[in-house]
């Protein structure tokens, strides 16, 4: 089987790639390498705008996923204008062409801040899927798009994945978890803005699983799927950092907790992930510190630019 991974240079890309070729999938990564490239030496990277493929492009594969566009909040806002091309129009494209060059299976990579704010509810897919930020607005219209595309000739798997954390070739420090877990290694404190407000965390190890599970799934499967590894309050992974610290590496962490309101709370369920694409989470918050831990010496340049994506979109 064959595979184009839209956007694979990436964070996710750059841990999901080498697994689906352990697996003996052919993958081939379309990019445009803002962030660099840390793929294995053996992958085919076309350097190439999604919006300068063709349906003659899509020929040749046999799925598509789409990991490409913003992927976060201050991004989003930092230019809306390209938010929204990134985040709905090119994954609208991107489906359409590769629909019209006969690819059978197409995995949109979106986003549980679809979900905007919510109260102490528990959000399964049927859930009312509101934003009113520029970001989850795009990754509410992409995964619309792509979705009502779906037949019985074209499957269409979107993720609404929670924040995803851990250690990747392509490191990031702009994550939840990995920036406390970053902060009280270099200042010796973890910040907490709102200690209350709730947050899906994904590790990256179960982020690559439910991406193999969506291109193992089988043949006519379509739908939303919540990706998530538990859910946690902010408060109680500040208190899962700081034990990690403290007990595996040895530094003393101090707690600083604030009360700012948060615009995005929310919590889901993954059921339906589980029953249907046999999604299995395995990776919790501790196993993601550990996880951090095993790779330090890898990232340990906390003040790298590549790390933070808002500072290399800055400068393109």
């Amino acid at each position: 089987m064959k595979i184009l991974i839209a956007g694979g240079a990436g964070y996710v890309g750059s841990a999901l790639v080498p697994k689906l070729q352990e697996r003996g999938y052919t993958v081939d990564v379309l990019d445009l390498l803002w962030f660099g490239n840390h793929l294995p030496a053996q992958t085919r990277l076309i350097q190439k705008d999604i919006f300068d493929l063709t349906d003659q492009d899509m020929k040749e594969y046999d799925q598509v996923i789409f990991l490409a566009g913003l992927s976060n909040d201050p991004m989003a806002e930092y230019s809306p204008a390209k938010n929204f091309i990134f985040n709905a129009s090119s994954p609208s494209y991107l489906a359409y062409v590769a629909k019209k060059g006969g690819v059978k299976k197409f995995i949109y990579a979106g986003s549980c801040s679809v979900y905007g704010y919510t109260i102490n509810e528990l959000y399964d897919e049927t859930s009312p899927a509101v934003s009113n930020y520029p970001y989850g607005i795009s990754k509410l219209q992409g995964e619309q798009a792509v979705l009502q595309m779906a037949d019985n000739n074209f499957s269409v798997i979107c993720f609404r994945k929670g924040t995803i954390n851990g250690y990747s070739p392509r490191m990031r420090l702009d994550l939840v978890v990995n920036t406390m877990f970053k902060t009280a290694l270099s200042k010796g404190e973890i910040v907490v803005n709102n200690p209350s407000i709730w947050r899906p965390i994904l590790s990256i190890e179960d982020a690559v699983s439910g991406y193999i599970r969506a291109v193992e799934s089988a043949e006519g499967i379509s739908g939303i799927f919540n990706l998530s590894s538990g859910n946690y309050t902010v408060g109680e992974i500040a208190d899962f950092v700081k034990e990690a610290v403290e007990k595996d590496l040895g530094q003393k962490v101090k707690l600083n907790i604030k009360n700012i309101k948060d615009f995005r709370n929310y919590k889901v369920n993954t059921d339906k992930a589980v029953n249907i694409l046999s999604f299995k989470p395995k990776h919790d918050v501790p196993a993601i510190l550990n996880n951090l831990i095993e790779n330090l010496d890898k990232f340990r340049d906390f003040d790298n630019p590549e790390y933070y994506n808002i500072q290399v979109f800055k400068t393109i």
